[in-house]
């Protein structure tokens, strides 16, 4: 291997094995200081650092959030919500068409039995000329609590109450049971009452999902639910069926693959189409695989050539059946790669699963900022496929690979340039401009320049791999590189005005990192705190 590197590399001062299976590239100082120099020129709040744009743009599809409608998000969809943004930003930031979408539960058979609950209790939700799922007219109304009872305004705290009680009569009414069972026919044909009180269970979840979204700052992220993809199934079922692979079982319609089997040995069915003539998660996921890697823009498709399905472990075996079965079917084209990210469970101190609703969930002793950033980061910080306990104590320290630690370090750094450079500590920061020569004078600076230059092939890997914890990894080894060099070099008191400059480029560089990456993180920077 280093007969085969020697002719091939530049910038490298050495080759050589260390132990068995190693080997060990030393780099030249002037490859450094070359590299360092090309960061330092590009790291403006929209600059590059050097990272060049992927060699071949991917349109790729990130499947995340995905909240079901009528209820209140849990963990699993806040975890998928923060890892589904932040893999986007990476794959954007690489120069990727990337596609945002929310693939809410918004369709099956838990809505006959909410509309039919809704058609008993709130009968004006369903009217079509009249509250007609348009939560806009009323949320913003200054009405008090008699007024909006007598609208019949549906909140999110109502839902979760209206989806119980209809869960209630659902178990021990028969006769109610069999009028959900025929509610979901109905809203399935589009009858309009049917599809007004569906429109209004969506418009009112919508506006809470959307207060979660703004304050966790997700952006361009596109709605697009299973009832989407509710005109494709008729004629999936048809083609599965046509082609061989759905076959009838037990008055269902299911796909038999090889490989999967129950507990006793017997082949586990797939099904796509439930006895009473319903869909479920398996004939969606399909139908939504077709649209996304198979069908032309002309035919309403993406045809994306890799799609990412965000979502937690728990859900494997289900995407390794979905995607084999779409794979028999032809509607993954040669190329096309479909991957699903799992993550493990969020778990409370105790080490028990962590309860959304528990009463000790509410507030944290921070700063909003600061404490939204600070459980996003212990999130992204964890191997997703690992649990993590959920502890706004480790979260919110000072000390470790914590968001305060990442955001210290970066308003450190701020005020290090301001009083090298004298400038206000009350105006924000002035960065100077790139040093005409970076120079090399005590080994913490080569230590932190061979750090900084890693900062390609650290982003180049999460792309691939989709690993998050990457970029904090790599964040907190560069603060700690940064503080090593700033113990030992002096950036006020350089020796000369060449390697003050130097010096200020070093810290110049080594922000841009910091902001970079907090940004892909979905958590902004201060410069003060």
């Amino acid at each position: 291997i280093i007969e085969g590197l020697s002719s091939r590399l530049s910038g490298v001062a050495t080759l050589e094995v260390a132990g068995p299976g190693f080997v060990n590239v030393r780099l030249t100082d002037e490859y450094l200081r070359g590299a360092v120099g090309i960061m330092s020129r590009e790291c403006g709040e929209d600059g590059r650092l050097g990272v060049p744009m992927a060699s071949e743009r991917k349109k790729i599809v990130v499947d995340f959030s995905s909240p079901n409608i009528a209820k209140e998000m849990h963990v699993g969809h806040l975890r998928s919500t923060i890892i589904g943004d932040t893999l986007s930003n990476v794959l954007s930031f690489a120069g990727h068409d990337v596609v945002r979408l929310n693939h809410v539960g918004d369709w099956g058979t838990q809505f006959g039995m909410l509309v039919e609950h809704m058609r008993d209790e709130y009968p004006e939700a369903l009217s079509i000329g009249g509250r007609g799922g348009k939560l806009e007219e009323y949320e913003n109304d200054d009405c008090d609590d008699d007024a909006r009872k007598k609208k019949k305004v549906v909140d999110l705290g109502d839902l979760v109450v209206l989806y119980k009680a209809a869960k209630k009569r659902f178990d021990v009414d028969e006769g109610f049971r069999a009028r959900a069972r025929d509610g979901v026919v109905r809203l399935q044909r589009g009858e309009m009452e049917s599809l007004a009180a569906w429109e209004t269970l969506c418009d009112a979840s919508r506006a809470e999902y959307r207060k979660i979204y703004e304050a966790l700052n997700i952006v361009g992220l596109e709605e697009r639910g299973e009832s989407y993809y509710n005109p494709y199934l008729d004629g999936l079922v048809e083609d599965l069926t046509s082609m061989g692979l759905a076959v009838e079982s037990e008055g269902a319609m299911a796909v038999f693959l090889e490989g999967y089997a129950n507990r006793d040995g017997s082949p586990l069915p797939m099904i796509v189409r439930k006895t009473d003539g319903g869909y479920n998660y398996a004939a969606t996921d399909l139908a939504a695989i077709r649209q996304r890697v198979y069908l032309d823009a002309s035919d309403g498709g993406e045809r994306a050539d890799r799609v990412l399905y965000v979502t937690d472990s728990g859900q494997s075996q289900h995407f390794d059946m979905v995607f084999a079965a779409a794979r028999r079917a032809g509607y993954v084209p040669d190329g096309a790669s479909l991957e699903h990210v799992p993550f493990g469970l969020v778990q409370g101190e105790d080490g028990k699963k962590f309860a959304t609703r528990s009463g000790d969930t509410a507030q944290g002793p921070a700063g909003r900022g600061v404490g939204i950033g600070a459980v996003k980061y212990a999130d992204l910080s964890m191997n997703r496929e690992s649990n993590y306990k959920f502890s706004y104590g480790r979260m919110l320290s000072l000390n470790g690979n914590t968001a305060p630690y990442m955001l210290y370090a970066y308003a450190r750094i701020c005020g290090i340039v301001r009083r090298a450079t004298g400038q206000s500590e009350d105006a924000g920061v002035v960065w100077p401009l790139p040093a005409s020569e970076i120079l090399i004078e005590h080994d913490s600076e080569r230590q932190l320049m061979r750090n900084l230059v890693k900062l390609p092939d650290i982003l180049s890997e999460v792309e691939t791999d989709l690993y998050p914890n990457r970029l904090c990894d790599y964040l907190f080894e560069t603060s700690q590189k940064f503080n090593q060099f700033y113990e030992n070099c002096s950036v006020n008191n350089a020796d000369t005005p060449e390697l003050k400059a130097s010096r200020l480029s070093l810290c110049t560089v080594s922000a841009a990192t910091i902001r970079l990456l907090m940004n892909l993180l979905g958590i902004p920077v201060v410069e003060k705190l």
